[in-house]
């Protein structure tokens, strides 16, 4: 059932609930001489406790809205800047928005309660029209947060598994299959002979990374594998320390699989400082191609997909939301495995 949309306080609620004039409330807000002290800090406090904000399309003198989107990161602000993703991801988003003159308000968070927090807070200050959501988690808030604020979104990725995206009637959920994408990454390895396969993952508690996890250890029990997943913050340090710790396992693998360019890029730099033939002796698969994959020694074989497309087209569906048009679930294209020269038969 749809929810009816929160109402944003106004200065009317807090006049009401201050029990003064409307233009005092507004001379008290804004700094305004005519009002004494006690009204001025009565007149804030009763504003803190509605959660009221200024409008920054009112100071923008805007009538149709604001004219801005919004995306929030919450991901170490430290992994971003040699993430090519998200690089790329933005620059559709922006293509799109710069055909309606549309800005993009765009946000890095320590955690997923701060990424809540810059929705309520741009929802008061009706700072943006919609949102683009990345990282989907199990139990996640995002979701319930924004059909309550009625802020129109569109989530990018798979919603957590028994959630078909029909409970949340403004929310467009675009996604690609991260299962069959792993299960062809798999499939290849098996084909080259490899056994024991480490799967380098990302932060355990986003939803493809969970999907990719299931997946691959589906794929080992279908062929008789031995696969081990390893979460990391999608760090290069993480990735090169997990690299070195599963090295230095009893039994190391004969194939490593990372969940992004960067950590693959770091896994190889591992192999090669210990004199570790890629792909002689270790086969190494990274999940999102980018020029980093394309010009290391070998280059890395990597799952290949347009992601500025990608973000061209949760641009569009939310541009669709924004003018009327019913939340949708999207699948977009399968990611394809290309090989390159990090992968080959195992070492006998």
């Amino acid at each position: 059932m749809r929810r009816t949309p929160a109402r944003r306080p106004t200065i009317k609620d807090i006049a009401l609930r201050s029990g003064v004039s409307e233009s005092a409330v507004s001379f008290a807000l804004n700094g305004k001489a005519g009002v004494s002290e006690t009204t001025r800090d009565r007149v804030r406090r009763v504003a803190d406790q509605l959660g009221w904000r200024p409008s920054a399309a009112a100071r923008a003198l805007s009538g149709e809205g604001s004219a801005t989107v919004g995306l929030v990161l919450a991901r170490p602000a430290s992994t971003l800047g040699v993430e090519s993703f998200f690089l790329q991801l933005v620059s559709g988003v922006q293509e799109v928005l710069a055909t309606r003159r549309l800005g993009l308000l765009f946000q890095v968070v320590e955690d997923l309660s701060a990424e809540c927090d810059a929705y309520r807070r741009w929802w008061a200050e009706r700072r943006v029209d919609g949102v683009l959501v990345v990282d989907p988690r199990a139990d996640d808030p995002r979701p319930p947060l924004l059909d309550e604020l009625g802020l129109p979104a569109v989530v990018i990725g798979s919603l957590p598994p028994g959630d078909d995206g029909t409970g949340h009637p403004g929310i467009t959920n675009l996604w690609a299959d991260d299962a069959r994408a792993m299960a062809s990454i798999a499939g290849h390895l098996h084909g080259l002979g490899h056994r024991r396969i480490a799967h380098v993952a990302g932060l355990p508690d986003l939803t493809h990374t969970r999907r990719r996890v299931q997946s691959l250890r589906a794929e080992a029990e279908r062929h008789g594998l031995d696969v081990t997943s390893f979460p990391t913050d999608y760090s290069e340090t993480e990735g090169a320390e997990v690299t070195r710790r599963v090295l230095d396992s009893g039994t190391p693998p004969t194939a490593i699989v990372y969940d992004s360019d960067v950590l693959a890029v770091a896994g190889l730099a591992v192999a090669a400082a210990r004199g570790i033939p890629v792909p002689d002796r270790l086969s190494i698969v990274a999940w999102d191609d980018s020029v980093l994959c394309r010009t290391t020694h070998p280059a890395l074989t990597a799952l290949v997909r347009d992601t500025t497309a990608y973000g061209r087209r949760a641009a569009e569906e939310l541009l669709a939301l924004l003018d009327g048009g019913a939340a949708l679930r999207v699948e977009d294209e399968l990611p394809r495995l290309e090989p390159r020269g990090s992968t080959g038969a195992a070492a006998p």
